[in-house]
């Protein structure tokens, strides 16, 4: 052990203050979060702080993103034990996702740590989610890409990035998909969840292909099936899109019958373009409803992943000239749940 842990400072609600009825950024608190910690919990631990960007992370922007990236890609790491990136929670999931794939061979651990309050705020959890990253940190022997995040009235849990899906509705907690968290913070010991959904710390050791398609494009129109939902709003007759993504409901269908709200018609429609539609997500296991077959002979298909996941993967395939199926199918740090 080395004893030394590189922060990247990103802004986001932990690097923020409450000021009357607002939450705004102030430079200054990012070091508070390592103050605060200390003074709680102690520490021989040496930190570096890096500050590329200041940034609420609903503001982020692609290039935002890739300072970011470039912050990480600078560390040495071999000097350090680990990394923590502070980072706000709107937009946590997107980065959590994406930083798995294009860091996947990373050789220490990268773990992503925020706060749904400032840390000014009584009920801000930023500092438990730190110390979480921290434990996690000087618990394990390999490198990934993590997230550390306590939700009410729970112990701090560890998420794989790759498996992070999207916050709940106004609570905005975290979970993985499935509800299969990495492990949690237990008092001071990190303690890996042995489900067999999860890849064994022997399999996290060993060596990573690294991600070729390192590059964002934002090409991208996102649908969400719900009821009564009328695909022929969706006209492109202004600006046309490399790819449309439709995230389908859980049971992995969505309308195909009516006029309106025919999901073929959509792909009919969307073919004459030459626009490519990617419909997430489907579990390969799953018996196929009577309204969903023929789908994936029309379409393109993200099976066994998060629709989080698969935005991402659509994205990196676009801005990098890769083929949309063949980054779907990769597995580049567990994202596949099969």
């Amino acid at each position: 052990m080395k004893n030394k842990i590189c922060v990247i400072f990103t802004g986001g609600t932990i690097g923020s203050y409450s000021n009357g009825g607002v939450v705004d950024l102030k430079p200054e608190t990012s070091s508070l979060l390592i103050e605060k910690y200390r003074e709680r919990f102690g520490s021989l631990i040496r930190f570096d702080e890096l500050r590329p960007l200041n940034i609420l992370s609903e503001n982020m922007q692609p290039s935002d993103l890739e300072k970011m990236a470039d912050c990480i890609r600078g560390v040495d790491t071999g000097e350090y034990d680990g990394i923590i990136l502070t980072h706000g929670t709107d937009t946590l999931c997107f980065t959590a996702n994406l930083f798995s794939q294009i860091f996947c061979d990373i050789k220490i651990p990268l773990v992503l740590v925020s706060a749904l309050y400032p840390l000014d705020d009584e009920r801000s959890r930023g500092v438990e989610n730190f110390a979480g990253a921290i434990t996690f940190i000087e618990s394990v022997d390999y490198g990934g890409v993590f997230v550390s995040f306590e939700n009410n009235s729970e112990n701090c849990k560890i998420h794989l990035a790759s498996r992070l899906v999207s916050a709940t509705q106004i609570k905005g907690e975290y979970e993985s998909i499935l509800n299969v968290h990495y492990g949690e913070i237990r008092g001071w010991r990190f303690v890996y969840n042995e489900h067999e959904c999860n890849p064994t710390p022997s399999q996290l050791r060993r060596p990573r292909k690294p991600c070729t398609a390192q590059k964002l494009c934002t090409d991208l129109v996102t649908i969400q099936a719900h009821s009564l939902l009328n695909f022929d709003y969706y006209r492109f007759n202004d600006v046309k899109p490399k790819a449309v993504m439709v995230q389908l409901y859980h049971s992995g269908t969505v309308c195909t019958e009516g006029k309106e709200a025919n999901f073929k018609n959509f792909l009919a429609y969307c073919k004459d373009l030459g626009i490519e539609v990617v419909i997430a997500t489907i579990d390969s296991r799953a018996k196929v409803y009577e309204s969903a077959i023929g789908l994936s002979e029309l379409c393109t298909s993200a099976y066994d992943i998060s629709f989080e996941m698969a935005t991402v993967k659509v994205l990196l395939a676009l801005g990098s000239g890769k083929s949309i199926e063949s980054e779907l199918n990769k597995n580049h740090f567990f994202e596949k749940l099969r």
